[in-house]
């Protein structure tokens, strides 16, 4: 079987596994097989109750004899998918993968399962060239990264920090490209913290406002201020990496139903997305401070879901530049854009961490797909990077 259908056949494969999370329904296993294949050890680590029960995989191969002077390159990514939404939507069935004008069909398909195919392809046209690589090369892999991400990529990170594993480099294989593969890699991502306030009232009948108080009422000057805050962009400027702070409501709950009664609380869910320039420190305190001086009556509760992280130009996003250069033939573009993902605990482990992956139009939605051009694309481009921070060990070693 040819390269280009060996990629394009195990990302078939893997669509074809329904492991919505935190199901891996057996994707980890034929990734697996193949890297066992290769000399990777495999470390399989559970997570997470009976009923969510989460499936790790921390592959790694060293070189043969032990180096001294060795990096290790980490790819990571997911095995698990969000629910497919309704059915009777979906043109093919979401997980049979499915060909149509030159794109491949299924859940999965883009986000991320295309990638996955990517990355063990793409080692092993590399070790079938370089087999006694300096390189270290690893993937860790978890089913929990669509889910609430407490017993995925965050557990394999932390037992990887326990023993003193060291980390140089790690491509994330999340969907990045906007128009097409390798216009746009991630180098770093916001920070997201989320807030739910609970505003104090005093329930009553609405003809009668002065025996109650309305919370609503009570919260409005506040929330007019923080929503001018957030338009003229006064959480903080952002930087030359990262666009400025922002700070969204996404939910606000008063009121029994009852046309004719004043609510006793209302509850308001918010979130930040914050820049560098930002802490969650210093959000939280000018969040209370709008809120004191308009004599609120509040209880607040914060939720972190995870820090800012950067990777400035360097070792990894020269690789990944050259790469895409070499195989495109187009400069990529830097960006900070977009939500969360798993890079935000592997940058805790890991001091240069990029995201690279296909066009991310699709994913999540009915009809999720891949153009199977791009296929090949994103596999040649990862054996690029590998091959380019392997060349400065091979040529230090010699």
């Amino acid at each position: 079987m040819s390269q280009t259908l060996q990629t394009l056949r195990l990302a078939e494969e893997l669509i074809a596994r329904p492991s919505v999370t935190p199901d891996d329904a057996g994707c980890q296993q034929i990734l697996g097989a193949r890297l066992a294949r290769l000399g990777f050890v495999l470390e399989s680590i559970e997570s997470g109750p009976p009923d969510f029960r989460v499936t790790n995989l921390w592959a790694v191969r060293r070189p043969v004899p032990a180096r001294a002077n060795t990096r290790t390159l980490v790819f990571a990514g997911h095995t698990d998918v969000v629910p497919t939404g309704p059915l009777e939507q979906w043109r093919s069935p979401p997980f049979a993968p499915t060909h149509r004008d030159g794109r491949l069909y299924g859940r999965g398909a883009c986000d991320m399962k295309t990638s996955l195919a990517a990355f063990v392809v793409a080692i092993e046209e590399f070790l079938a060239a370089q087999p006694d690589t300096p390189l270290t090369l690893a993937l860790l892999l978890t089913s929990d990264e669509e889910g609430p991400a407490v017993d995925g990529t965050v557990v394999v990170c932390q037992a990887l920090a326990a023993r003193g594993e060291q980390l140089d480099w790690c491509i994330v294989g999340e969907p990045t490209s906007v128009a097409r593969c390798g216009d746009m890699i991630k180098n770093g991502r916001r920070g997201t913290m989320s807030g739910r306030l609970t505003v104090q009232g005093v329930q009553g009948h609405i003809a009668y406002p002065q025996l109650a108080k309305n919370p609503v009422h009570a919260f409005a000057p506040a929330l007019a201020e923080l929503v001018a805050i957030n338009a003229a962009g006064g959480w903080d400027a952002g930087n030359a990496f990262f666009q400025p702070t922002s700070w969204q409501i996404s939910n606000f709950h008063a009121g029994t139903g009852a046309s004719n009664v004043i609510p006793g609380s209302a509850v308001i869910d918010f979130n930040f997305r914050f820049s560098t320039e930002s802490t969650p420190e210093s959000l939280q305190q000018r969040v209370r401070e709008v809120l004191d001086r308009h004599g609120v009556d509040y209880e607040l509760a914060w939720t972190m879901g995870g820090l800012p992280f950067l990777t400035p130009p360097g070792e990894l996003v020269a690789a990944v530049q050259e790469a895409i250069r070499d195989e495109c033939g187009f400069e990529t573009e830097l960006s900070t854009s977009g939500g969360t993902s798993d890079a935000r605990f592997i940058a805790k482990v890991c001091a240069q961490v990029v995201e690279l992956g296909p066009v991310n139009a699709s994913i999540h939605k009915i009809d999720e797909h891949v153009e199977v051009e791009a296929i090949e694309t994103l596999k040649n481009t990862y054996r690029r990077v590998i091959e380019k921070l392997d060349a400065p060990l091979r040529a230090a070693a010699a």
